[in-house]
């Protein structure tokens, strides 16, 4: 009877263990599939934005410098990006300032212009950050042979562009004189 018994039970909990594993096979099932669905949708779009055509553009920017609304200096700067993309221009000077001890820092100083362009249904939308930094001369500031002093102007912008026109997207003054700085950028589509 034992034996009966032990077998009965041995039988019932295989069948069990079976079940159990069929129904969470069943259960898998549904959700490989639903992962393979979801990769091929990605692999479809990924395909489709591969396909899709990038536009490139020509970016001129032009660093303006106006003294009492006259124009008295300009920079002109001219990077080209394709749509969706970002790109940067850096032209400067590495200065050596002595930290002591006869070891040296670098301080960068020049003009760093970063500019991402993206295509939407509007227009072309345009976000740029540009700053440009030099050693103040004696009249604006005291210099000192360790410690320079460094002027420096940031603007950072975003906004839809106009192609072909050319737009101011930021000014600052300068609060050691009447003067003000500008930056413009003129954006065309490169075929």
């Amino acid at each position: 009877m034992r034996k009966a018994s032990g077998f009965w039970t041995a039988l019932v909990l295989g069948f069990m263990i079976c079940w159990g594993a069929a129904s969470g096979a069943q259960d898998k099932a549904p959700q490989a599939a639903d992962r393979a669905k979801a990769e091929a949708k990605a692999e479809a779009e990924s395909a489709a934005e591969r396909d899709k055509p990038v536009h490139a553009y020509r970016l001129d920017f032009s660093m303006n410098e106006l003294e009492e609304g006259k124009k008295i200096n300009t920079r002109q700067y001219s990077l080209n990006l394709n749509a969706d993309e970002a790109n940067e221009i850096k032209i400067g000077t590495r200065i050596p300032v002595d930290a002591g001890q006869n070891t040296y820092q670098y301080i960068d100083v020049g003009t760093n212009i970063w500019a991402r362009i993206s295509e939407r249904s509007d227009g072309v939308a345009l976000s740029v950050r540009a700053e440009n930094s030099n050693l103040a001369v004696p009249e604006q500031g005291e210099a000192h042979a360790e410690r320079p002093v460094i002027r420096q102007l940031k603007i950072e912008a975003s906004t839809i562009a106009q192609l072909g026109k050319p737009m101011v997207v930021g000014s600052v003054d300068d609060p050691n004189s009447k003067r003000q700085f500008q930056l413009e950028v003129t954006v065309n589509k490169l075929k």
